[in-house]
């Protein structure tokens, strides 16, 4: 019989597995420690491993973010949670300069095995300043890896990888994933670095989603077999190396490519997904790109503005319906297929 956790539990057995595997990995950040437990990502941890390892920090996160970098070159292996990817801003100094630029700087003599947990997207109406998502910043800087699991199962592997790593890793959680479940091992296992996976096969276009837009992708492709049309559902899952081999692949053969995003669209993660594709296959003729994600506008905070302003299941159905057949078709919406509710504090 399969074994199922949610994305959260998926989350917590992975960084339990790792602190009780490796004494230098310790876990810390803003309620990791508290009864709520950051979505229950942490439930547990603090009892067994005691407070010098699992430890609650101060509203401070560039002076934490300095704290995880030293724990790093000390010896450590430091996992920092942030609550929201928004306030990572206030740290840039800390992960760009420092801890991306350690290894390169000290002639590969250093390491820095740093994991920076930070949740995106939006929940309840948190409008402007808490529903961002900023991982495409990431993704251009050099040193730094960005990882976006959409899975329990990838949430799990890839947590597991990023502690094992020897890099700065941006690990990138969507609020809306919290409550997914999934098939997951018992046993600790890796989902490395650069490796995407081709979810559902298809003919007439290649989906591409990123973090939850994933699983809107997953949802759309159903909706387009209802419309008589294949999609190819593929996930990128690191972003940064970014595994392009299958995305190209899948290009080729469907003809067209569709990237969402849960983000904007300038210079974001699905300009550069779209760019690298054309660059491959510019030679070749009747391809097709199209991207969906944030409009250039800051992110509302009501459900009527937030739902004109997230791409979901429906309105990426209808885009590829246009793509492929000429004419935008909303797909009538099924039961079955509605997106999971995020619920707070967070």
């Amino acid at each position: 019989m399969e074994r199922v956790l949610s994305y959260t539990q998926a989350l917590c057995e992975a960084t339990d597995q790792a602190m009780e595997r490796d004494a230098s990995v310790v876990l810390f950040g803003l309620g990791v420690d508290d009864h709520k437990a950051v979505q229950g990502t942490t439930r547990g941890l603090a009892q067994k491993y005691g407070p010098g390892r699992v430890f609650d920090t101060p509203l401070s996160e560039d002076a934490m973010t300095g704290v995880a970098i030293g724990m790093a070159l000390a010896g450590f292996r430091p996992i920092h949670v942030h609550i929201r990817m928004d306030f990572l801003m206030l740290a840039m100094n800390q992960l760009v300069n420092m801890a991306a630029k350690t290894h390169y700087m000290y002639g590969g003599q250093q390491r820095l095995p740093l994991v920076v947990r930070a949740a995106i997207g939006r929940s309840w109406g948190q409008g402007a300043q808490h529903s961002q998502a900023l991982h495409s910043f990431f993704m251009h800087v050099p040193g730094l890896k960005v990882v976006a699991p959409a899975t329990p199962y990838d949430a799990k592997g890839c947590l597991l990888a990023a502690v094992r790593d020897g890099n700065p890793v941006i690990f990138v959680e969507h609020r809306l994933l919290y409550s997914l479940k999934g098939p997951v091992p018992a046993e600790p296992y890796a989902v490395e670095a650069g490796k995407t996976r081709r979810v559902t096969e298809g003919r007439d276009v290649t989906l591409v989603g990123i973090s939850h837009a994933q699983l809107e992708c997953f949802r759309a492709q159903a909706y387009l077999q209802d419309m008589g049309l294949s999609a190819e559902v593929v996930d990128p899952v690191w972003l940064s190396p970014l595994d392009m081999g299958t995305i190209i692949a899948s290009v080729r053969k469907t003809r067209r490519l569709c990237v969402v995003d849960n983000g904007w669209l300038t210079c974001g993660a699905s300009a550069e997904i779209v760019a690298r594709t054309w660059e491959a296959l510019q030679g070749e003729s009747g391809i097709q790109v199209r991207r969906l994600g944030f409009a250039p506008v800051t992110c509302p905070p009501t459900p009527p503005l937030e739902t004109l302003f997230y791409p979901d299941a429906r309105s990426i159905a209808s885009a590829v319906h246009e793509m492929v057949r000429g004419e935008a078709r909303l797909p009538e919406e099924r039961a079955d297929l509605k997106s999971a509710e995020f619920k707070g504090p967070f």
